[in-house]
């Protein structure tokens, strides 16, 4: 990292945006700790690839996600939060303040620091897939699934969160076609029960996802039995991938505590990670409900937590 002689020193800086982001900004900068926000590479996160988001309080008639993102940024800086492009690359959390590398060159020293990289899900890696991410293309049922009320869609996957999202998709869906590469689920014993017993559900067992089909949105899936090599064609109008997430915190491996998969562990009820003030919040930290209001939601947590821990130093 370059010499701190010739670094700034900020109260609070925020690693990543989104809607635990720029969140913690928003409520950091009314607490007058003047935050900084390093956006990442994908400003605004994950609802940036989303087209239409209908579940977030405050938007009755919906609103594309990029746009609730600007609206969330711009919001923050209103209150005076310094939002700046550009990537952490590198971190030294060993002592205070701490030290963070921003594209290689740029050491900014920070008295707290919020992580907010958020997680992306993992996707099968087609040609098409990301093509018509958001057009039918989804990793979130929740999110959305109302979108698909009387057609027919598919989802690919074995766990838990695969039976999961097949199942709740039944709510809305003509029929449901599970997707899966083996002869057997990864899921638990009774999470597959609940998908055998449903008879909207569809398993198509032994067979992988090569193509997405569709020119403006998903239209079907092309299909490979892993036993006779045929291929088929399934016509459906959605596309869940459902095999899993990866939160963004390799740059925090060996720094933060962590569990086996990298969510970043936090203490109790709060946001406080295992360096005494460093916070973590939204898809970082949240392997269970990885929702927008739940991220901002403890963006809220993780700034009110760094303004307690400044304040109590301040007073010690």
């Amino acid at each position: 990292m370059p010499a701190t002689e010739a670094a700034e020193r900020q109260r609070l800086v925020i690693i990543g945006s989104g809607p635990a982001g720029y969140t913690a900004a928003l409520y950091g900068a009314r607490a007058g700790l003047a935050p900084v926000v390093i956006t990442g590479l994908e400003p605004g996160g994950q609802l940036t690839t989303t087209t239409d988001v209908e579940n977030y309080p405050g938007y009755p008639d919906g609103v594309m996600g990029p746009e609730m993102m600007q609206d969330f940024c711009r919001q923050a800086e209103r209150f005076g939060a310094d939002i700046r492009w550009g990537e952490v690359t590198a971190v030294d959390l060993s002592e205070r303040p701490f030290r963070l590398l921003v594209d290689e060159e740029v050491t900014i020293l920070a008295d707290t620091v919020i992580v907010a990289t958020g997680a992306s899900a993992k996707y099968l890696g087609l040609a098409n897939e990301r093509r018509l991410l958001g057009r039918g293309v989804s990793a979130c049922a929740t999110c959305d699934g109302a979108f698909f009320r009387g057609v027919e869609i598919a989802v690919v996957g074995g766990g838990d969160t695969a039976m999961e999202e097949a199942l709740f998709l039944t709510r809305f869906a003509a029929k449901v076609h599970l997707i899966h590469r083996r002869d057997a689920l990864r899921a638990s014993r009774i999470m597959q029960q609940r998908v055998f017993d449903h008879d909207m559900i569809h398993i198509r067992w032994n067979t992988i996802v090569t193509d997405v089909l569709g020119g403006e949105a998903v239209t079907g899936l092309c299909l490979l039995s892993t036993i006779t090599g045929e291929e088929s064609v399934l016509p459906v109008e959605g596309f869940f991938v459902a095999i899993g997430h990866r939160p963004n915190t390799d740059l925090f491996r060996g720094v933060l505590d962590m569990d086996d998969l990298g969510y970043i562990l936090t203490r109790g009820r709060s946001t406080r990670t295992s360096v005494a003030g460093v916070f973590a919040c939204g898809d970082a930290q949240d392997h269970v409900y990885r929702q927008a209001v739940t991220a901002a939601g403890t963006g809220c947590m993780a700034a009110m937590d760094a303004e307690r821990f400044l304040s109590a130093e301040a007073a010690a």
